[in-house]
């Protein structure tokens, strides 16, 4: 880390500000851990976040664009405004004790957070706080919008912010990530996605007694997977598809009147997505011919791939740099070292360096749904090194450093970064100019439109059904102590 001579005053403010409240921010990411909220259900989460926020100054929007868990949070008016957006939902069947290298479940087969997203929210409402404390301080003149996302493991809220206006007035944004490195880079970085369901409906009949009165709607949507199977011999190699069957009905002796399967389709443009779910469509439909069924399909989301404007990531990489590394102890290494040789991951420990500032050519495989954001206004997405390298999301063992020390570390880390980066943009009209300069270069010619239906409604019940299996053994874990920030 630099020496505090080098830093700017209002660096040095945001800083001190961030770590006067280094345990409330430990605080908030450990209860979203207990939480452990799948996506649009996050009603504690989205209800602690805001009540943070609402007392640090923010004027508060609930419900934004129809989903009951997202928001809006303001201070300021005029331009600039500088929009910072992240989410904060769980993953099923991740339920995971914190601090052990091993498998071990809080509540076995319960959802939780084995990504970060609880540590994202953490730093999102101390970046937030920070940066409203620094424009009272310095006087400096803007709107800072805060946004939480829900569902962003089903990539569902921030299209549909974007399509209902919420960021027609944003002039630059940016997205916070856990990771295993403190890192920014520019480029194209993530994948587009549709995601969708293909539902088949029929006719029941008793399996043994009448088979030939049924219509099967199971068949449908298995022969519809063997359609798909076949198209991946067609596709190009940095295409996915992939799928569950989400509803294959209810009991063998009656042929199902209604199944269900959920596809995302996957490549590395907003054109090459579509093009796979145009393609899914044809073979659901010649699927339903032939199991003499019809087949009805639903968009729940459509999103861009994300893309990080050059002039923001120079901006992170620079507040990154002046933050630096946080000092790791042995115990956190050695959990590190034992959480790899666990998962069967290369072990190399935590990491002490920070990467120059790279630029992605193509993108990852992955997707994010605030990948429209980023087609809409200059935007960059950072990761704060709040995880262990070489852990892979969507297991156990992305859980177990959640809540914490390191995690605690990444996040003040994180947040001093964020803070001071948000902070410039107010205090530095050049800097504004330059990232549409290079907004507009890297844009080209493609012109953004969103890929929702126009008609189109958020997923409310998603989710649900699951949580209200889990919530009141969950509950049993919940902190008792919440977050206060000064």
């Amino acid at each position: 880390m630099n020496s505090r001579d080098n830093l700017t005053s209002e660096q040095r403010f945001v800083f001190d500000y961030v770590d006067r409240n280094a345990r409330a921010i430990a605080l908030t990411g450990d209860n979203i851990f207990y939480f452990g909220e799948l996506g649009m259900q996050e009603f504690e989460t989205a209800a602690l976040l805001t009540e943070l926020l609402e007392k640090g100054g923010f004027a508060v929007e609930h419900g934004i664009s129809g989903f009951p868990t997202g928001f809006c949070a303001t201070y300021g008016s005029g331009h600039p405004v500088v929009a910072i957006h992240t989410e904060y939902d769980s993953c099923p069947d991740n339920s995971q004790v914190s601090g052990v290298a091993e498998q071990k479940f809080i509540v076995e087969g319960a959802p939780g957070h084995c990504e970060g997203h609880n540590v994202n929210a953490a730093v999102l409402v101390a970046s937030a706080l920070a940066a409203k404390q620094a424009m009272d301080k310095f006087g400096l003149k803007g709107t800072l919008k805060v946004f939480g996302g829900p569902a962003e493991e089903q990539l569902v809220s921030r299209p549909y912010f974007v399509r209902d206006g919420w960021f027609d007035d944003v002039d630059l944004a940016f997205h916070n990530h856990i990771g295993g490195e403190f890192s920014a880079t520019h480029g194209l970085l993530q994948s587009a996605l549709v995601s969708a369901t293909f539902t088949f409906h029929g006719e029941t009949a008793h399996s043994g007694v009448a088979p030939w009165k049924g219509r099967d709607a199971l068949d449908g949507v298995v022969l519809m997977d063997v359609g798909m199977a076949q198209y991946r011999e067609h596709m190009r190699p940095e295409m996915r598809i992939h799928r569950v069957i989400t509803n294959g009905g209810d009991q063998p002796n009656v042929i199902p009147r209604t199944a269900a399967v959920w596809w995302f389709f996957r490549d590395q443009t907003a054109e090459g997505a579509t093009k796979l779910f145009e393609q899914a469509k044809k073979v659901a439909h010649g699927a339903a011919l032939m199991s003499n069924t019809e087949v009805t399909v639903d968009v729940l989301s459509a999103v861009w791939p994300l893309r990080c404007n050059r002039t923001v990531s120079e901006l992170l990489q620079r507040h990154i740099e002046t933050v630096g590394m946080p000092e790791w102890s042995a115990e956190e290494e050695a959990l590190a070292r034992a959480l790899q040789t666990s998962a069967k991951v290369k072990v190399e420990g935590l990491k002490r360096e920070i990467p120059p500032l790279s630029e992605l050519k193509s993108p990852r495989t992955s997707a994010n749904d605030a990948g429209d954001i980023s087609w809409k206004v200059p935007m960059a997405k950072f990761y704060f090194p709040a995880n262990v390298p070489n852990i892979n999301f969507h297991h156990w063992a992305g859980g177990v450093t959640l809540a914490h020390s390191i995690a605690h570390k990444g996040a003040v880390a994180g947040s001093k970064a964020f803070a001071a980066a948000v902070v410039e943009c107010f205090s530095n009209p050049a800097l504004l100019a330059d990232a549409k300069r290079s907004f507009k270069d890297e844009l080209g010619d493609i012109a953004y439109k969103s890929m929702l239906p126009a008609d189109q409604k958020p997923p409310v019940e998603l989710n649900r059904a699951i949580m209200e299996k889990f919530r009141p053994a969950m509950r049993k874990h919940y902190l008792k102590e919440r977050p206060e920030f000064l």
